[in-house]
């Protein structure tokens, strides 16, 4: 996507917003340059900035965890149909439950912290992970797998090589549709239970403070976060998969 696209998408939701600002005057939708102030205002004094640390330590934590874990049980099962046939069900009927009603769940088992949160986004991604790289795996070719085999090659060899690189793409692929959703369930968990975040800033700005501007702020940051990880998932797959974007 070209630098120039983004910016006219960017100023035409300022626009708007400043168009719908000015329209409503409800101190509930401040104007973005007032918006902007807080923002920065915010860094300043190191209070968003904290908060977005928190946030970022704990999605980038439970990304971490989710890519080591489904990773290599993809692969797995993408090379083993006994296993994938003995873990499919199990996989049919937990993938599609909504991960964000587990949220109360998670907190009365792990109590308070960051420990909860972080185990939220690892269910998240996990599964979407694990489906896309079993997939995967399963889909390359036998001809190719038994010419690598006739090299000499075992196991070992066999997934660093073949399957691994192969499973790449799925797996930017699997990040790539789950930050948002990701994100959108740190909010929710930095509701309880917490005083570090940028969900509990978002909240206790706008529903304690009743500042509204702060309480913007924190929601661009927020959605500076999700970007930034989106575009960082883009940058990822340019350099680790060179080979999608030759036409």
């Amino acid at each position: 996507m070209k630098r120039r696209d983004l910016f006219l998408a960017l100023l035409g939701i300022a626009v708007a917003w400043q168009a719908l600002s000015t329209a409503l005057n409800l101190p509930i939708l401040p104007p973005p340059l007032l918006v902007l102030q807080a923002f920065f205002k915010g860094l300043g004094n190191g209070d968003l900035l904290r908060h977005a640390i928190a946030s970022l330590w704990r999605v980038v934590a439970g990304t971490a965890l989710s890519i080591a874990l489904a990773v290599p049980a993809g692969l797995v099962l993408g090379q083993s149909q006994r296993l994938n046939r003995f873990f499919s069900p199990l996989i049919y009927l937990t993938y599609p439950i909504p991960k964000v009603v587990l949220v109360p769940i998670v907190l009365l088992f792990f109590g308070i912290g960051d420990f909860p949160k972080i185990i939220l986004i690892f269910m998240i991604l996990f599964f979407q992970i694990l489906v896309l790289v079993r997939d995967q795996a399963a889909s390359i070719r036998p001809e190719l797998i038994q010419s690598v085999r006739s090299l000499g090659a075992g196991r070992r060899a066999l997934f660093r090589f073949v399957y691994l690189p192969a499973s790449l793409p799925a797996i930017l692929t699997a990040l790539r549709q789950s930050v948002g959703t990701a994100v959108a369930v740190l909010y929710v968990a930095e509701l309880f239970a917490t005083q570090r975040g940028l969900g509990y800033y978002i909240y206790y700005s706008g529903s304690t403070l009743f500042d509204y501007p702060a309480m913007y702020a924190g929601i661009l940051a927020l959605s500076l976060m999700g970007v930034s990880l989106y575009f960082g998932v883009d940058w990822l797959e340019r350099r680790w998969c060179p080979w999608l974007y030759v036409s």
